[in-house]
């Protein structure tokens, strides 16, 4: 007795269609590898899942990109809208401009200018001399400035040392006044007690 017809429907619960889907996922996949094999065929399969996730194939003999361009080609769909048309426009703008500017920037050099007319080379002249007055100029900015914060920092140290002496003056007064007074207190300690005593009363013995 053979298998039921299944009804083409969405599974509804969720642990079903995860098992359906990996399992006839992986059909399609052997399957396109199968016909690649068997009839020397370029196929290309995507296959994107529920949750997003992609699974594909495509033929070892061919890529996505070919793929796709031969689609368009032979299908006469446009793959592409105008915003990517525009894109790609604007790199293509970009690489040349930049091809543009690397030439510039070897003839800036000196390099590859044998190819250049006169009017090409006095323009590449006038150029180079604009250029090297700006960094003149530049350069006389830079000077100025140096030599301004050279005299604010020599202006500084003076003030700096004029503070120091005025401290080193102020701490050598201080050192005199404590070396005359070490040194009195050295000369009382030097002169006998009897000179160092002298009572205010008459003699105590005459007294008697």
């Amino acid at each position: 007795m053979g298998r039921g017809k299944i009804e083409i429907k969405r599974i509804e619960n969720s642990s079903n269609r995860q098992v359906t889907y990996s399992k006839r996922k992986n059909g399609i996949l052997k399957k396109a590898n199968e016909i690649t094999v068997l009839c020397d065929a370029q196929v290309s399969l995507i296959i994107f899942s529920a949750s997003g996730k992609m699974h594909h194939y495509i033929s070892p003999s061919t890529t996505l990109v070919d793929i796709l361009e031969r689609y368009h080609k032979t299908s006469g769909k446009t793959l592409w809208d105008a915003k990517h048309e525009n894109l790609n426009n604007e790199i293509d703008r970009i690489k040349k401009e930049n091809d543009s500017m690397q030439i510039e920037l070897r003839h800036l050099k000196g390099e590859d200018i044998t190819s250049l007319n006169y009017k090409e080379l006095m323009a590449l002249e006038d150029a180079l001399e604009n250029g090297l007055g700006g960094i003149r100029e530049k350069q006389m900015e830079v000077h100025r400035r140096c030599r301004r914060n050279g005299k604010i920092l020599e202006e500084e140290n003076r003030e700096l040392n004029f503070l120091l002496q005025q401290h080193l003056a102020v701490e050598g007064v201080r050192e005199v006044e404590n070396g005359f007074d070490q040194s009195m207190r050295d000369f009382n300690s030097q002169i006998p007690f009897s000179f160092r005593v002298q009572p205010l009363q008459p003699n105590l013995q005459e007294s008697m």
